[in-house]
């Protein structure tokens, strides 16, 4: 079988950059997923139209649950498929896509299961400068997610969202769960696969000022139920930021890199 690369995205209230986070990967992508979970800005139009355009590999999803995201991308199990997530906040370099496309379909990395690269985890962007400026991964961890779904049997039960918990995840005989760590052998400027991750940033049309939102490990830190749910009632409001967030992606020092290859 010939190896597939399956990208799924995720999104919610996402209509400044998700346009422009989908067409980065389309052409590293054989097959793209789109999910919006209930979405009150621009995004459903967005990717609708998105959909629309490339109506022979783009899928959409409507969903009410986002774990519903994992249940689309769980059969691919055992295929020789690499899934790739992308956020609406996630802006990979297409160039370097192009390049990379080739090394992982080859063979390149059929040994490891999940592959993670450079981020830039941007608190500005002068999008007429094309300039961004923010915290590397590393030393900032990364939160590239590229799996190799040729080395499961299975990753049923249930999910957050896609590509979250290892309820159900299976190996096949003699296969495990080695991680890749790509940022950690190449550079910024000459990574084969780098992301300028826009999270402390505003997403959304409908959002007053930037924050960095709330994520899985956010919302599952231990709290007492009254206080989980006035936390969660809050989170709804948008009235919390992501704590998780500004702990683990401001590390370093902040620099500054040339936006353009992402805005192309």
């Amino acid at each position: 079988m010939t190896a597939r690369i399956v990208g799924i995205s995720l999104v919610k209230d996402e209509d400044l950059f998700v346009e422009q986070a989908v067409r980065n990967v389309l052409d590293f992508c054989d097959e793209l997923i789109l999910v919006d979970h209930r979405s009150r800005d621009g995004t459903p139009a967005i990717l609708a139209r998105l959909a629309a355009e490339h109506c022979d590999r783009v899928r959409l999803h409507e969903v009410d649950d986002p774990a519903v995201s994992h249940d689309l991308i769980a059969p691919f199990a055992g295929q020789d498929v690499w899934v790739l997530a992308v956020d609406g906040d996630e802006l990979y370099d297409p160039e370097g896509l192009r390049a990379f496309r080739p090394r992982l379909l080859d063979g390149e990395f059929d040994n490891w299961w999940l592959i993670r690269s450079n981020a830039l985890h941007a608190v500005e962007l002068d999008e007429e400068r094309r300039v961004a400026r923010g915290y590397l991964s590393p030393p900032a961890p990364s939160m590239v997610k590229l799996h190799n779904f040729a080395l499961i049997e299975s990753w049923d039960g249930r999910h957050p969202e896609r590509l979250h918990g290892t309820e159900g995840l299976r190996f096949k005989p003699g296969r495990e769960g080695r991680k890749l760590e790509l940022e950690k052998t190449a550079g910024w400027d000459e990574s084969p696969l780098r992301c300028l991750h826009l999270c402390f940033l505003r997403r959304s049309t409908r959002e007053r000022k930037a924050r960095a939102r709330v994520n899985i490990p956010d919302l599952n830190a231990p709290r007492r139920l009254p206080r989980r749910l006035a936390y969660r009632a809050r989170v709804a409001l948008g009235l919390e930021q992501s704590s998780w967030k500004l702990e683990h992606y401001r590390q370093g020092e902040l620099v500054t890199v040339d936006a353009t290859p992402f805005f192309r």
